[in-house]
């Protein structure tokens, strides 16, 4: 045998090696969800509570954070009603407080001992253009996606770390790999969360504690009802409900929420949701040049800013049209009936 397929032939064996040495230290990580206590910070509507959902029908014990007590009530109440064997706690918490991070943490460890797994799910979203955004925009967007998270793992690593046991979870966005146009406060924030999980996982992983990047593109959680939507308001809410009803280019909740459910479990490092995303972000490492002009090509296609009246921001709700809702976007209408989005 000449050389030549001697070395292809072993480059292809030790690849072969690689990948199965890789799959087997994979499945020593898994972890059953059972019995498991879960805090989901985010979790009374949308996302944080279809993860509650599938996670409660794996028989782990709950903990919901939220700031608001009556979406907060009605998501305990929908879990219980679905799974009457659930163990549910609900807590009001705002995450952008440090001293809110900490009494919850400490009620959960008071009331169950341990916190297995932290879902940092939480997030708003500011949709319109940066003349029509304040630095007030930004403050609260960092607040809820960069300190919130920050404060909830700084508080929660400790007991972890006693243990030698952790999972962390932190919801990021394909917003904070590829600035979107029109979201610069939800952007600029999600980048920094990224960079924050990134760095946590290497710092983490000597102490057993596994954290994992989720990068979701759009999905149909039924948000945009409660999006702070500025600039021509209509309009603004019109392409953002459009854009997330529209098969292919987003994703169901459930769908998503599976797919982060069994990355949290083999406590992988990183996970991106939909395959546009999924494009989107090896065309940017690839092709920054081309994706720039892409990007800049789909801007002209956007609302105009307004006058200042436009800083105002509204709900989604408030700011509806004849484009939406209607039957584009029925998809997140539903969504949002299922999710406590309401």
């Amino acid at each position: 045998m000449r050389n030549e397929q001697k070395f292809l032939l072993g480059l292809i064996a030790g690849v072969g090696a690689t990948f199965a040495a890789a799959h087997l230290s994979r499945a020593r990580r898994a972890i059953d969800f059972g019995g498991r206590t879960v805090v989901i910070v985010g979790g009374s509507r949308g996302l944080g509570l279809v993860l509650a959902r599938q996670l409660a029908s794996e028989g782990a014990k709950l903990c919901l954070l939220a700031r608001d007590e009556r979406e907060l009530d009605r998501a305990r109440r929908l879990l219980e009603e679905e799974f009457p064997s659930a163990e549910v706690m609900a807590l009001r918490c705002d995450v952008r407080r440090r001293e809110d991070a900490r009494d919850a943490v400490a009620r959960v460890l008071g009331h169950w001992v341990a916190i297995d797994v932290l879902l940092n799910v939480a997030g708003i979203i500011q949709v319109g253009p940066l003349d029509n955004m304040e630095i007030e925009d930004f403050e609260n967007a960092m607040a809820t996606h960069f300190w919130g998270p920050l404060q909830m793992m700084i508080e929660t690593i400790p007991s972890m770390r006693r243990r030698g046991f952790g999972r962390i979870v932190n919801i990021t966005s394909i917003g904070g790999r590829i600035a979107v146009p029109h979201l610069a406060p939800y952007s600029a924030s999600k980048f920094a969360l990224v960079g924050l999980s990134d760095a946590m996982r290497a710092e983490l992983a000597p102490h057993g504690i596994q954290v994992t990047t989720v990068s979701p593109g759009l999905m149909r959680t039924g948000s945009p009802r409660n999006a702070q939507i500025k600039g021509q308001y209509w309009k603004e809410y019109a392409w953002f409900a459009l854009a997330d009803s529209i098969p292919g280019l987003s994703t169901s909740a459930e769908k998503a929420a599976r797919q982060i459910i069994e990355a949290c479990r083999y406590g992988d490092p990183e996970l991106t949701i939909t395959l546009p995303a999924k494009v989107a972000v090896v065309a940017n490492a690839v092709a920054p040049a081309a994706v720039a002009r892409l990007v800049n090509l789909g801007t002209r296609l956007l609302p105009r800013p307004a006058g200042r009246e436009g800083n105002v921001a509204r709900r989604g709700r408030d700011s509806e049209s004849r484009l939406a809702p209607s039957a584009a976007t029925t998809l997140t209408e539903r969504a949002a009936v299922l999710n406590n989005e309401l």
